[in-house]
């Protein structure tokens, strides 16, 4: 008797949903680069329950004729392809003819939609990929009801995280369709309330402004270039605009929202030497090229493609950021370059050294007019983000300040000691994206604990109102940025989130390289990094402090 046997078709849709269909914004994605292919202007979302009650799709595009309508929720029906050679020239958002038959293999689906030349449209009720009902119904553009997503299949459903978590991922993916496609007006509303509102842009600037807001449109670097038929724009993070995660990372290609490594790469290269440890940069790219050179058809869900030349896509994306990353900087670097005013008078300040070795007369002199940005007060030799501070007869430390201040805040920050909030005279607006925004909202108990008070303030702005001192001189919208992603992200399995907001506002608000502290200062930080918890490391594992001894410095200089 044979082992092998055929499936039966309503098995073989719930096994293909499951490649296409991964989570409730799996659906909100197939559905809107429809209404998009459908050359729509303007798309309504609709939301309950994190998209585990409703997930409805709206738009003005074309609509479909009845029977369109019925063939559209059929396996591999589309009308995107037409021969073989359509397979490797896409040119649409969608194109395989699995979305909707997908979505409705594996939820209770309404679909209402007309033409917009027809006096009437068609109303069709589909229960587990079958058609149960369709009748006229005045329509124009198209409108697609999911209700109970995976309520035939159990096992994918109670796989589904928190109605909050997966509202998140719906943020995302409206946000990500948003930003590649500025032309088009997107309407979310959850739980009926609207939560994002972004009319028609001129250009993905004003799509960024719209999202972002102007403070943080402000640290962008716009970009552009056109090389080897590639042409490339979008704007990236100006030369110490950098973040604590990869939150604000963005790729299309030929307007589809995609992941590329070979591109993230190009865009970290462009920023080596400027990128401190641990950094990332923001980056808004969008490239354009000749569909035939990329193939779009490698991944079910369409997230990532394959390049027919990747090393000409990385020359281009390098090449381009490095000269505008180049440019930006030496304009911001040029006013350093200029000759002070007391090297023309020949009178240098009092807070830059020139220590002349003074040996007799007789003596050749060998080293003359040595400087150094050096306070005769302290018992230190500043090196840039590092200071030697001497430990007696026994030897030497390297202490990093940043690094020291960091742990010291950060201990501060999760234990909610020291942290001496005060109310702002001038509360702060700080707006984010509407993903962030919500991620803050539910944790904002966190934030408080931790010295922050935060009010909602409506269209994804919140007002800050008080502050813990250390705070005073911090980037308040990078530090709820950092702290929205933080939540979004997840933390590893041995910290807590708790613990991973602490070290993010933490290194936010530590003393950084450039600055020199006073004699008080620098005793106070090292009499609080003793009485730290774990004295040797950040929050991020790096040390504070190397000590050499006495019997390290001879073998340095192979004395015994």
């Amino acid at each position: 008797m044979p082992q092998i046997t055929i499936l039966p078709p309503e098995l073989r849709n719930k096994i293909a949903a499951g490649e296409v269909i991964e989570r409730p914004a799996s659906v909100v994605k197939e559905l809107i680069e429809n209404a998009i292919d459908a050359s729509s202007t303007e798309i309504r979302i609709e939301i309950l329950r994190g998209g585990k009650g409703l997930i409805k799709v709206s738009d003005n595009g074309t609509g479909m004729e009845r029977e369109d309508a019925l063939l559209c929720i059929l396996p591999h029906a589309t009308s995107k392809l037409k021969t073989d050679d359509d397979l490797f020239d896409i040119r649409t958002m969608g194109f395989r003819g699995e979305a909707l038959p997908s979505i409705a293999a594996v939820s209770k689906m309404r679909l209402i939609t007309g033409l917009r030349d027809s006096p009437s449209g068609v109303m069709m009720e589909v229960l587990g990929g079958e058609v149960k009902e369709m009748r006229d119904s005045p329509a124009i553009g198209t409108t697609v009801e999911v209700r109970d997503i995976f309520f035939n299949t159990p096992a994918r459903r109670k796989f589904l995280k928190s109605e909050g978590t997966e509202l998140l991922h719906i943020i995302d993916t409206v946000t990500k369709l948003a930003l590649s496609h500025w032309e088009t007006g997107f309407r979310l509303l959850t739980d009926n309330q609207e939560t994002m509102n972004l009319p028609r842009a001129s250009d993905l600037r004003e799509r960024i402004l719209q999202i972002y807001g102007y403070e943080f449109l402000d640290g962008l670097l716009r970009v552009e270039g056109k090389e080897a038929g590639i042409t490339m724009e979008g704007f990236v993070s100006k030369g110490t605009n950098f973040r604590n995660s990869r939150t604000h990372q963005f790729i299309c290609i030929n307007r589809r929202p995609i992941r590329d490594q070979t591109i993230s790469y190009a865009a970290y290269k462009a920023y080596e030497g400027l990128l401190p440890q641990d950094r990332h940069p923001v980056f808004f790219l969008s490239l354009s090229l000749d569909p035939r050179r990329v193939d779009f058809n490698v991944h079910p869900t369409k997230r990532e493609v394959r390049f027919e030349h990747k090393e000409e896509i990385f020359r281009v994306v390098h090449s381009t950021l490095r000269e505008s990353i180049r440019e930006e900087r030496a304009a911001y670097t040029a006013p350093f370059a200029e000759a002070p005013e007391w090297a023309v008078n020949g009178e240098p300040p009092t807070t830059v050294i020139s220590y002349k070795m003074e040996l007799p007369q007789n003596e050749k002199q060998v080293s003359e007019h040595t400087e150094f940005s050096y306070q005769p007060t302290l018992p230190c030799l500043y090196l840039g983000d590092t200071f030697v501070a001497t430990a007696g007869k026994g030897g030497l430390t390297l202490i990093d300040h940043h690094a020291a201040h960091e742990r010291i805040l950060y201990e501060h920050f999760l234990k909610g000691i020291c942290l001496n909030p005060h109310q702002l005279l001038f509360p702060r607006q700080v707006r984010l994206s509407h993903k962030e925004y919500m991620a803050i909202l539910t944790h904002r108990d966190l934030l408080h604990a931790m010295g922050i008070e935060v009010d909602e303030f409506g269209h994804d702005t919140f007002i800050v109102r008080s502050i813990p001192d250390s705070l005073d001189e911090s980037d308040l919208r990078g530090i709820l940025a950092d702290v929205a992603a933080a939540v979004m992200d997840g933390v590893a399995p041995q910290k807590s989130l708790k613990e991973e907001v602490a070290a993010r506002i933490a290194c936010h608000s530590s003393v950084r390289g450039e600055a020199i502290l006073s004699q008080e200062e620098l005793q106070r930080l090292l009499s609080d990094l003793e009485e730290t918890e774990n004295p040797d490391q950040c929050p991020h594992g790096r040390p504070t402090r190397i000590f050499f001894s006495l019997e390290d410095l001879k073998k340095m200089f192979k004395r015994k």
